[in-house]
């Protein structure tokens, strides 16, 4: 069995996150690729994209939110993603399982001991395809045809269980509004299909993501039975080893570039799923740094240096002014401090073009 080096796994995971170069291509079909885009935070496709793509601007995405050709909701490890329209029925189609496993194991569940679920289901679904509502909405209505049970476990219930979206204006560029939730039949016309099988969608994670072990594929999807699942796409599929001996899966002919391909400096997201989409996070984090930044500062927004993660960063805003704030972790990372601060400099346009006076200051 082949070996690939910590260095080629990182290597082969920025060139199919389309982070070695940026790429001539929509944010549509970039989105695609990716299989969705980790969108805890509203605003942070943004970043994502623009860190992928030539000449990305912020209203490409708008109209595809406003259009609903894209939309924001609950998909791998329950979690919110942004994917295209007919991206997310497949992919809410595969992951329901994991909603309804996220709830049964959350601090929603315990306070509806006893009640009849299907009618909460039946009630939440019935509220948010009249019109899109927020939770603070849904709660009072809820408890008033559901008395004597907590009123945030209900709605909260509603937005683990009922395959929905979030609509705009949340996660528009540039707009603000509260989370309201719309059903997927309300919002896209369509419904989800609960027979969809995983197989084809765990092949689309190894383009984007691979070479993944069994355990990875798990990390990143939130399923229960990878094993299973593995052993069925086996034959179609081909197998490395990592450092530590690991069984490593991908497609046969997908790029795996070489260890010493230059790798440019990189600002990411929030939760970007390059931080967050494998078991062994190695590949992006040095080990030297890894229990720290994903026990203290995972949810930050991080900077790639040589296609590691080797720092965080942050934006001021003052009433005309913007400062980029880049903290890094390690001298190998401050010898380029230089680059990262060409870098952040662009960035800083692109998020706070607005702004009368920007500065940089990497520390």
């Amino acid at each position: 069995m082949t070996e690939v080096s910590t260095r080629q796994l990182n290597r082969a995971l920025l060139e199919r996150q389309l982070l070695l170069r940026r790429r001539a291509t929509s944010a549509a079909d970039a989105i695609e690729h990716l299989a969705g885009l980790q969108a805890q935070e509203p605003l942070a496709p943004y970043v994502g994209l623009w860190s992928r793509l030539e000449r990305f601007e912020h209203d490409e995405l708008s109209r595809l939110i406003e259009e609903r050709r894209a939309v924001r909701g609950p998909l791998m490890r329950a979690t919110l993603h942004l994917a295209t329209a007919r991206d997310f029925l497949v992919l809410r189609s595969v992951t329901q399982s994991v909603q309804e496993r996220a709830w049964a194991g959350s601090a929603f569940a315990r306070p509806l001991e006893g009640i009849d679920l299907d009618a909460l289901l039946g009630a939440g679904r019935e509220l948010i395809d009249s019109e899109p509502r927020s939770r603070a909405e849904l709660r009072p209505l809820l408890a008033e045809r559901f008395p004597g049970y907590d009123p945030d476990a209900l709605a909260y219930t509603i937005s683990y269980r009922v395959p929905a979206v979030h609509v705009p204006p949340r996660g528009v560029w540039g707009e603000r509004g509260p989370a309201r939730l719309a059903t997927i039949e309300s919002w896209l016309g369509e419904s989800i299909d609960p027979g969809a099988a995983p197989d084809q969608v765990a092949l689309r994670y190894l383009a984007a993501f691979g070479p993944a072990s069994a355990r990875d594929i798990a990390a990143w999807s939130g399923w229960s039975g990878v094993g299973d699942l593995v052993e069925r796409l086996r034959p179609r599929l081909r197998t490395f080893a990592d450092e530590a001996g690991r069984e490593l899966l991908d497609l046969p002919g997908a790029p795996l570039p070489a260890a010493d391909t230059p790798a440019p400096v990189r600002f990411l997201p929030e939760w970007d799923n390059v931080l967050v989409a494998h078991a062994d996070r190695e590949r992006i984090m040095p080990p030297e740094h890894r229990d720290a930044l994903v026990t203290q500062y995972l949810g930050r927004a991080m900077v790639l240096v040589d296609g590691f993660v080797r720092g965080w960063w942050r934006v001021e805003r003052g009433r005309s002014a913007a400062t980029l704030r880049v903290s890094l972790l390690d001298d190998g990372a401050r010898a380029q401090a230089g680059a990262v601060h060409d870098e952040g400099v662009a960035l800083l346009d692109f998020v706070a073009g607005d702004a009368s006076r920007r500065e940089v200051v990497v520390a």
